[in-house]
């Protein structure tokens, strides 16, 4: 009956988290909000959900080791999972960008995060309001050299208003259907209800079905959450991606991926111990986060390393190998 309720929160969790997407776009899009903004603020917020209500559920439900291992594990399976196979099944090429901004950022809130668990084991609501501005203060600076302040760009846009994606040179950054720009208001609303229901009950099975499991054969929550459940939440995500490159779709990259990490830290992280404090258990400490931090070098190693700015199918390969090896070593 547990894997029934684990299966039922992945399955509505995919189901919600594709409503929530849909209706935060659509409705930006309402706003005259442009792709670009929507596609690095909204959508990367719409996308974190399911592992805030994760988190937030595990938090007040008094399991704190789901709620910090959900992020760390969805956080390594984003980069050793999904950007894994996106990579053998078409190679990804990487921006300047992720030098400059996206892996220091991301490293410093992972960073940030290991060093507020080193210290107490806990994260505490002052350490989540620091996580949460840290947030709120990078993306201000993203929106600062954005189209409001960058008029080439702005013309870009505009050029672009109703085109399917948004290039920049020869990098896509954002991917918007275009049918989104005539949902009507009744349908928006459905959207809506759909997606808070699924999101809100797909969380509850899932962390429910999962500790009851966990307990049924006798392995911790912090394992189980930083496998199962993890790529639970990042199920989306691969869903998405695979369908992007079967339709041949360039708009996935290591760039978005990365965002998605940081937001699940600055944001879900950041919101639950302020609710909540969470504690962090030493082998959690001394094993997850360390794994985390190790696939956050390599993913910098290998897109450094030749070719320069490609990520190929060999080196998804090796990021494949090493989720399997970590997922392994949890079970051991």
């Amino acid at each position: 009956m547990n894997v029934i309720y684990i299966f039922l929160g992945f399955l509505l969790l995919v189901i919600g988290g594709e409503f929530i997407v849909r209706t935060s776009i659509a409705i930006s899009l309402k706003f005259n909000i442009s792709k670009f903004i929507i596609g690095m603020t909204v959508v990367a917020f719409a996308t974190s959900t399911p592992e805030l209500l994760v988190s937030l559920n595990a938090a007040v439900n008094d399991s704190p080791s789901i709620a910090i291992n959900n992020i760390i594990g969805s956080n390594i399976a984003n980069i050793g999972l999904v950007l894994a196979i996106i990579s053998i099944l078409s190679s990804i090429f990487v921006s300047n960008s992720f030098y400059k901004k996206d892996w220091p950022i991301m490293f410093i809130f992972s960073a940030l995060l290991y060093l507020f668990s080193i210290n107490d084991n806990l994260i505490s609501q002052f350490e989540g309001v620091v996580l949460l501005v840290s947030l709120i203060l990078f993306v201000t600076y993203f929106l600062m050299k954005s189209e409001f302040y960058n008029p080439a760009l702005r013309r870009a846009l505009g050029e672009q208003k109703y085109a399917e994606t948004i290039k920049i040179g020869d990098e896509i950054i954002s991917e918007i259907d275009e049918k989104l720009y005539s949902v009507s208001n009744i349908k928006i609303f459905m959207w809506l209800i759909i997606s808070s229901l699924s999101l809100y009950f797909g969380a509850e099975f899932l962390v429910n079905g999962a500790v009851s499991f966990a307990q049924q054969i006798n392995i911790s929550e912090a394992v189980i959450s930083v496998s199962v459940i993890a790529i639970g939440t990042s199920i989306p995500e691969l869903a998405t991606s695979i369908i992007a490159i079967s339709k041949k779709e360039k708009g996935i990259s290591v760039g978005n991926l990365i965002g998605s990490n940081i937001f699940n830290i600055g944001l879900v992280l950041g919101i639950t111990s302020i609710i909540k404090p969470i504690n962090v258990a030493s082998e959690i400490v001394d094993r997850d986060l360390i794994w985390m931090l190790i696939f956050a070098f390599l993913i910098f190693f290998l897109v450094l390393l030749p070719k320069r700015g490609k990520v190929s199918m060999y080196k998804g390969l090796i990021m494949l190998i090493s989720y399997f090896l970590f997922v392994f070593l949890a079970f051991s």
